[in-house]
Protein backbone atom coordinates (compact mmCIF):
# COMPACT_ATOMS: atom_id res chain seq x y z
CA UNK A 1 0.00 0.00 0.00
CA UNK A 2 2.86 2.38 0.84
CA UNK A 3 4.51 1.69 -2.51
CA UNK A 4 1.26 2.51 -4.32
CA UNK A 5 1.02 5.85 -2.49
CA UNK A 6 4.63 6.68 -3.42
CA UNK A 7 3.95 5.88 -7.09
CA UNK A 8 0.78 8.03 -7.08
CA UNK A 9 2.64 10.92 -5.40
CA UNK A 10 5.42 10.74 -7.98
CA UNK A 11 2.80 10.74 -10.75
CA UNK A 12 1.14 13.88 -9.35
CA UNK A 13 4.51 15.62 -9.00
CA UNK A 14 5.40 14.80 -12.62
CA UNK A 15 1.99 16.02 -13.82
CA UNK A 16 2.44 19.30 -11.91
CA UNK A 17 5.92 19.88 -13.32
CA UNK A 18 4.68 19.14 -16.84
CA UNK A 19 1.76 21.56 -16.46
CA UNK A 20 4.06 24.33 -15.20
CA UNK A 21 6.49 23.67 -18.06
CA UNK A 22 3.70 23.86 -20.65
CA UNK A 23 2.16 27.15 -19.45
CA UNK A 24 4.47 29.44 -21.52
CA UNK A 25 3.70 27.39 -24.62
CA UNK A 26 -0.06 27.65 -23.98
CA UNK A 27 0.24 31.42 -23.54
CA UNK A 28 2.19 31.69 -26.80
CA UNK A 29 -0.53 29.70 -28.54
CA UNK A 30 -3.09 32.33 -27.46
CA UNK A 31 -0.88 35.12 -28.82
CA UNK A 32 -0.54 33.34 -32.16
CA UNK A 33 -4.25 32.54 -32.29
CA UNK A 34 -5.29 36.16 -31.63
CA UNK A 35 -2.85 37.47 -34.24
CA UNK A 36 -3.78 34.84 -36.84
CA UNK A 37 -7.52 35.37 -36.31
CA UNK A 38 -7.28 39.14 -36.70
CA UNK A 39 -4.99 38.96 -39.73
CA UNK A 40 -7.07 36.30 -41.49
CA UNK A 41 -10.38 38.13 -40.88
CA UNK A 42 -8.95 41.31 -42.38
CA UNK A 43 -7.46 39.54 -45.41
CA UNK A 44 -10.52 37.33 -45.93
CA UNK A 45 -13.03 40.20 -46.02
CA UNK A 46 -10.76 42.32 -48.21
CA UNK A 47 -10.64 39.42 -50.70
CA UNK A 48 -14.40 38.91 -50.45
CA UNK A 49 -15.06 42.59 -51.09
CA UNK A 50 -13.04 42.31 -54.31
CA UNK A 51 -14.41 38.98 -55.56
CA UNK A 52 -18.04 39.70 -54.63
CA UNK A 53 -17.97 43.44 -55.45
CA UNK A 54 -19.34 44.26 -52.00
CA UNK A 55 -18.45 46.59 -49.14
CA UNK A 56 -17.55 45.15 -45.74
CA UNK A 57 -17.14 47.15 -42.53
CA UNK A 58 -14.71 45.79 -39.94
CA UNK A 59 -14.72 47.11 -36.38
CA UNK A 60 -12.32 46.16 -33.62
CA UNK A 61 -13.90 46.61 -30.20
CA UNK A 62 -11.90 46.34 -27.00
CA UNK A 63 -11.19 44.12 -25.28
CA UNK A 64 -11.19 41.58 -28.14
CA UNK A 65 -14.12 41.52 -30.55
CA UNK A 66 -14.07 41.85 -34.34
CA UNK A 67 -17.40 42.62 -35.98
CA UNK A 68 -17.91 42.31 -39.73
CA UNK A 69 -20.86 44.00 -41.42
CA UNK A 70 -22.05 44.01 -45.01
CA UNK A 71 -22.92 47.50 -46.22
CA UNK A 72 -25.04 47.53 -49.36
CA UNK A 73 -25.32 50.36 -51.85
CA UNK A 74 -28.61 52.17 -52.28
CA UNK A 75 -29.85 55.21 -54.16
CA UNK A 76 -30.27 57.88 -52.87
CA UNK A 77 -29.44 56.52 -49.39
CA UNK A 78 -27.29 53.52 -48.42
CA UNK A 79 -29.08 50.90 -46.31
CA UNK A 80 -28.02 50.23 -42.73
CA UNK A 81 -25.09 47.82 -42.31
CA UNK A 82 -25.98 44.18 -41.58
CA UNK A 83 -23.81 42.12 -39.23
CA UNK A 84 -22.29 39.13 -41.03
CA UNK A 85 -19.94 37.68 -38.41
CA UNK A 86 -18.40 38.29 -35.01
CA UNK A 87 -15.01 36.97 -33.93
CA UNK A 88 -13.56 36.90 -30.42
CA UNK A 89 -9.92 36.79 -29.33
CA UNK A 90 -8.78 34.40 -26.58
CA UNK A 91 -9.81 35.83 -23.18
CA UNK A 92 -6.25 36.74 -22.13
CA UNK A 93 -5.58 38.70 -25.36
CA UNK A 94 -6.85 42.21 -26.12
CA UNK A 95 -6.82 45.04 -28.59
CA UNK A 96 -4.76 47.31 -26.34
CA UNK A 97 -1.56 49.30 -26.00
CA UNK A 98 1.17 49.13 -23.39
CA UNK A 99 3.83 51.53 -22.26
CA UNK A 100 6.95 50.74 -24.22
CA UNK A 101 5.33 50.72 -27.66
CA UNK A 102 7.53 52.69 -30.07
CA UNK A 103 6.31 55.99 -31.49
CA UNK A 104 5.64 56.04 -34.41
CA UNK A 105 4.07 52.63 -34.79
CA UNK A 106 4.82 50.09 -37.52
CA UNK A 107 4.79 51.49 -41.08
CA UNK A 108 4.80 54.90 -39.30
CA UNK A 109 1.08 54.50 -38.50
CA UNK A 110 -0.24 55.45 -35.09
CA UNK A 111 1.66 56.62 -32.05
CA UNK A 112 1.37 53.55 -29.86
CA UNK A 113 -1.24 55.35 -27.75
CA UNK A 114 -4.51 53.93 -29.16
CA UNK A 115 -5.35 50.22 -29.54
CA UNK A 116 -7.11 50.81 -32.85
CA UNK A 117 -5.80 53.68 -34.93
CA UNK A 118 -8.34 53.92 -37.75
CA UNK A 119 -10.66 56.67 -38.99
CA UNK A 120 -14.06 57.02 -37.32
CA UNK A 121 -17.04 55.94 -39.39
CA UNK A 122 -20.17 58.03 -38.99
CA UNK A 123 -22.48 55.20 -40.09
CA UNK A 124 -21.59 53.10 -37.02
CA UNK A 125 -20.17 55.81 -34.72
CA UNK A 126 -16.79 54.21 -34.05
CA UNK A 127 -13.39 53.53 -35.60
CA UNK A 128 -13.65 51.13 -38.52
CA UNK A 129 -12.32 50.19 -41.91
CA UNK A 130 -14.47 49.64 -44.95
CA UNK A 131 -13.15 47.39 -47.69
CA UNK A 132 -14.44 48.40 -51.11
CA UNK A 133 -14.69 46.35 -54.32
CA UNK A 134 -11.42 47.88 -55.55
CA UNK A 135 -9.64 46.43 -52.48
CA UNK A 136 -9.04 49.78 -50.81
CA UNK A 137 -9.74 50.46 -47.14
CA UNK A 138 -11.66 53.68 -46.56
CA UNK A 139 -13.88 55.33 -44.00
CA UNK A 140 -17.53 55.98 -44.80
CA UNK A 141 -16.90 59.39 -46.39
CA UNK A 142 -14.25 58.12 -48.81
CA UNK A 143 -10.97 58.93 -47.02
CA UNK A 144 -8.31 56.23 -47.31
CA UNK A 145 -7.94 54.51 -43.97
CA UNK A 146 -4.27 53.93 -43.17
CA UNK A 147 -4.01 52.54 -39.68
CA UNK A 148 -2.71 50.08 -37.13
CA UNK A 149 -4.33 47.61 -34.75
CA UNK A 150 -2.42 46.48 -31.66
CA UNK A 151 -2.96 43.04 -30.07
CA UNK A 152 -1.37 42.23 -26.73
CA UNK A 153 -1.60 40.35 -23.45
CA UNK A 154 -1.71 43.05 -20.75
CA UNK A 155 1.42 43.04 -18.64
CA UNK A 156 3.52 41.13 -21.18
CA UNK A 157 5.02 43.70 -23.55
CA UNK A 158 6.77 41.23 -25.85
CA UNK A 159 3.57 39.28 -26.49
CA UNK A 160 2.47 42.27 -28.57
CA UNK A 161 1.61 42.12 -32.25
CA UNK A 162 0.43 44.80 -34.66
CA UNK A 163 -1.35 44.77 -38.01
CA UNK A 164 -1.09 47.69 -40.42
CA UNK A 165 -3.49 48.52 -43.24
CA UNK A 166 -2.59 50.75 -46.19
CA UNK A 167 -5.83 52.39 -47.26
CA UNK A 168 -5.19 53.06 -50.96
CA UNK A 169 -4.14 49.50 -51.77
CA UNK A 170 -5.67 47.58 -48.87
CA UNK A 171 -2.29 45.99 -48.17
CA UNK A 172 -2.17 44.29 -44.78
CA UNK A 173 1.06 43.54 -42.91
CA UNK A 174 1.75 41.86 -39.58
CA UNK A 175 4.33 42.92 -37.00
CA UNK A 176 5.90 41.63 -33.80
CA UNK A 177 7.50 43.68 -31.03
CA UNK A 178 11.14 42.83 -30.29
CA UNK A 179 13.76 44.26 -27.96
CA UNK A 180 16.57 45.07 -30.41
CA UNK A 181 18.54 47.72 -28.50
CA UNK A 182 15.17 49.30 -27.77
CA UNK A 183 11.67 48.21 -28.68
CA UNK A 184 11.13 47.90 -32.42
CA UNK A 185 8.40 46.46 -34.62
CA UNK A 186 9.66 43.72 -36.96
CA UNK A 187 7.56 42.52 -39.86
CA UNK A 188 6.43 38.88 -39.58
Amino acid sequence: MLELLVVIAIGFIMAGVTFIALMPMLKQTHVDQAYDTTLSVIRNYRNQSITQSKRYILTFTTPGTITVQYWGVGVPVNPAPVTVATYTLPPDMQFAVQSGFPNPGPDNFGTGAAAVSLNNCVVISQACMIFNPDGSAQDDIGNYDNGVIYITRPGELYSSRAITIWGATGRVRGWRLYNNSGNTWVQQ
